[in-house]
């Protein structure tokens, strides 16, 4: 979703060994799918386990079901989190809140659109694939597994995010944040305070996701969701393009 990988970074592998200095402590994390019942009732007491397509009994690439359900948490955080950030920034960008400077080098503002898709659209092709770039380096770093960040596939903690490294053994330049807890405001709770949070979080990214793709499907099929009907504009674009072009269809005469 086009949308939502320009909203996520407005909020916000082994070949980098890790440093010395000691990350976050690690614990091995194997979950099972009775984990998985008991988390589902402190999510939803009302719907509670649902999972029609049995998925917490798979086993993915042929790896263990622990490992599968590793998988499946994080993803489902990780895609909580970009819909939280995406929600967010469509309502900003919508009612026009944009940054005051240049956002290219030449001088050219931020577009004023207050339709966000619409607003994608008049973002520079140059200006994307460096939003893209990050995109994929954060998901390169994310998937380190190393002495201090365990795999989520392999007993690491779903929804964490390894250190960024500083130095000769990782980024060459200083880091001055990490992209989790960045001001370390989760660094001193109690392991019950951080359950609950996780909780919450993994309710608003539910809510979130269901949010974000309201309000596309409002824009693109008037009246698909009539709560947001005359809320929200419509969009003739294609949402789920993340260019204007089909760069992939190019070569075949495709547009």
């Amino acid at each position: 979703m086009k949308i939502a990988a320009l909203l996520s970074l407005a909020a916000t592998a082994s070949a980098f060994a890790p440093a010395t200095k000691p990350a976050r402590a690690t614990v091995a994390v194997q979950e099972s799918k009775a984990d998985l019942e008991v988390l589902a009732k402190k999510l939803n007491p009302i719907v509670g386990f649902y999972d029609p397509l049995n998925l917490a009994e798979a086993e993915f690439w042929g790896s263990s079901n622990e490992a599968t359900i590793g998988f499946l948490r994080h993803a489902e955080i990780k895609h909580g989190r970009v819909a939280m950030f995406a929600f967010v920034g469509y309502i900003v960008h919508a009612n026009g809140i944009k940054f005051p400077w240049a956002m290219q080098m030449d001088g050219t503002g931020f577009p004023s659109d207050t339709n966000p898709p619409a607003l994608w659209d008049d973002v520079s092709e140059s200006a994307k694939w460096q939003i893209f770039g990050l995109i994929g380096f954060l998901e390169f770093w994310s998937e380190l597994s190393t002495p201090n960040h365990k795999h989520y596939m392999s007993g690491g903690k779903p929804g964490d995010y390894p250190d960024f490294v500083s130095g000769p053994d990782g980024i060459p330049h200083p880091i001055p944040f990490n992209l989790f807890d960045p001001f370390k405001f989760s660094k001193n709770k109690s392991a019950e305070a951080k359950e609950a949070g996780l909780i919450k979080e993994i309710n608003n990214g539910r809510l979130a996701q269901i949010g974000i793709l309201g309000f596309l499907s409002e824009q693109k099929m008037e009246g698909s969701v009539p709560l947001l009907k005359g809320i929200v504009a419509h969009y003739d674009g294609e949402p789920m393009a993340p260019f204007t072009e089909n760069i992939l269809g190019l070569p075949f005469g495709m547009h």
